[in-house]
């Protein structure tokens, strides 16, 4: 009886067992098994899928968080994107000024935010599976790519600025992002990409991940991009706010601090997310995201995104469609190299090539490490890992295709961890992220209904996560340790990762030149006693001016 239950239990597993175990042979043995190596690194077919799968869930969230951040620059929207504006007889209208790109001030500016962010929920979905799609089939790695977090924000808030506000134009700044990735394709090609990222002290390169973390949470805590827990005060220039009643072009609380009903619901997801991450739950950034969008999606409450306004009901006739296939239209080929005569376009341009060196090198490096793709120290090639030239050309050639695109720079993401736990090991698992942020594409409706206070958690969390690398930092040294403290402080607090990295570079200077001035010195001397030396032991003892001009 035992025997005959455990048979009807096991029976339907067994044969989806042996018919997954007769796939995977079947794929091993083929030319596709042969290309990407599955038994030379020990690995199926099946497995591979199921890791892809893991790393899409821990990433998908980045396709509504990095269109909503670089909807803030506004794209390509500008005031005469605006509704004109009725005169005071109401008999005419006049074309309004730059104040009706505030927030909420202007239904056509709306509109074209709306528009954009449409594009741009494509073009990262687009960016991540090219990127994906082409590290696993030319480098074979089970590494998936997606425009960077940190990237996309310095990118919105810094180049562009809020709803355009900034020092670099739209169409400029992604002729910067583009510049950028062809310098690091050639710096990656002629093999310099590595030696560039050694000039960098290591303490500052630490302090620039925990600085850009920081920012990130910033730009979570805030009302246009997050849950709305910091706005601007008049007297401490930031101050608690989750405001029931704010400003919408500052953020400054008008009444009911503390009251705001969509900041305690984004802090229930802060809450999931969190016990997921602290649970090594698969596909946590997910949960919380997905928790506060479907609250916000019922409409008739006070956290709805659907408010009965001309906006809202727009957004709802839309959001019904549920799989809708968008075209992009504002975002796409807008690179002008126009306004690089300004300093500030070279200033971008360098930051941003600094924190993708560091960014992917580290990153590249730590997930080859983790999958054990690494080869050993010793003997040549000792330190590298298989694949890895490609992997840097398919990076940089990424970045590239994003910033045609209308996105921010391309970067090889932490969350693959995720699938090489899972047991990927080659480039099909990248193939499968690829495959699903294909499948995203069809979903814009429901991606374009996210609200802010649902991504704010996720920014406040990733860069909770940049932290830990803060311990690695020699804070016993304080020639090491001032700088990178000023490297991570200023970044959020003068909100520019430009600044931060500036500064803490300036003080380590500051702090090292007695010291580099004193070697060289030393280095100096010590050749000039060489060469004394050599002098003397050449004219037995006699050392002047006629004997060092024999020895010459």
């Amino acid at each position: 009886m035992t025997t005959t239950a455990t048979s009807k239990a096991t029976g339907p597993w067994s044969r989806f067992s042996a018919g997954e175990a007769a796939v995977n042979r079947a794929v091993a043995g083929s030319r596709v098994g042969s290309y990407f190596k599955l038994d030379a690194r020990k690995s199926s077919f099946t497995k591979e899928l199921r890791a892809g799968a893991a790393t899409f869930l821990t990433m998908a969230y980045i396709i509504s968080v990095n269109a909503a951040v670089l909807t803030d620059s506004g794209g390509s929207c500008t005031a005469r994107d605006c509704t004109p504006v009725a005169t005071t007889n109401s008999t005419s209208t006049v074309a309004p000024g730059p104040e009706c790109t505030v927030v909420g001030a202007n239904p056509g500016y709306e509109q074209c935010l709306a528009r954009t962010k449409s594009d741009l929920i494509v073009a990262t979905a687009v960016a991540a599976m090219a990127g994906s799609f082409a590290m696993g089939v030319f480098a074979n790695l089970p590494l998936a790519l997606a425009p960077g977090m940190g990237a996309n924000a310095y990118f919105a808030y810094n180049m562009v600025g809020f709803h355009g506000s900034g020092p670099i134009g739209y169409r400029t700044a992604l002729a910067v992002v583009m510049l950028e990735g062809v310098v690091f394709f050639a710096l990656s090609a002629v093999g310099l990409r590595s030696r560039l990222a050694r000039l960098i002290p290591r303490n500052i390169r630490l302090a620039s991940a925990v600085g850009i973390g920081l920012f990130l949470a910033f730009t979570g805590l805030q009302a246009h991009q997050g849950v709305g827990l910091v706005g601007a005060s008049p007297s401490t220039l930031v101050t608690l706010t989750a405001c029931s009643d704010v400003d919408p072009a500052t953020g400054a609380c008008l009444g009911g601090t503390m009251r705001s009903p969509t900041f305690w619901l984004g802090a229930v997801g802060f809450l999931i997310t969190a016990t997921c991450l602290a649970r090594d739950v698969k596909g946590s950034m997910i949960y919380g995201i997905l928790f506060v969008t479907v609250v916000s999606w019922i409409r008739g409450t006070s956290v709805t995104v659907f408010p009965d306004t001309a906006a809202g009901n727009a957004g709802f006739e839309y959001f019904k469609k549920v799989v809708d296939f968008h075209m992009i239209r504002t975002t796409a080929g807008r690179v002008s190299f126009a306004g690089f005569r300004h300093g500030n376009v070279w200033l971008a341009f360098l930051t941003l090539l600094y924190v993708d060196v560091l960014d992917t090198t580290g990153t590249m490096y730590s997930m080859a490490e983790y999958g054990g793709f690494v080869q050993d120290g010793n003997g040549a090639g000792g330190g590298s890992f298989e694949g890895e030239y490609r992997a840097f050309l398919v990076d940089a050639g990424s970045t590239v295709l994003s910033a045609g695109l209308g996105s921010s720079t391309v970067t090889t993401y932490i969350e693959s961890t995720a699938g090489i736990r899972e047991g990927g090991r080659t480039g099909l698992t990248a193939i499968t992220v690829a495959a699903l942020f294909l499948a995203s594409l069809f979903f814009g409706p429901l991606l374009m209904s996210v609200p802010p206070w649902a991504v704010g958690p996720s920014l406040v969390l990733v860069g909770a996560m940049m932290m830990r690398v803060a311990r690695d930092i020699e804070w016993g040294d304080m020639k090491e340790g001032v700088p990178a403290f000023v490297t991570m402080a200023l970044m959020p607090l003068s909100f520019s990762i430009a600044n931060g990295i500036i500064a803490g570079l300036g003080v380590y200077v500051a702090l090292h030149w007695y010291d580099w001035a004193r070697h060289g010195y030393r280095k100096v001397s010590n050749a000039l006693d060489e060469r004394r030396n050599q002098v003397a032991a050449a004219t037995g003892g006699e050392v002047g001016p006629a004997a060092a001009q024999d020895v010459v």
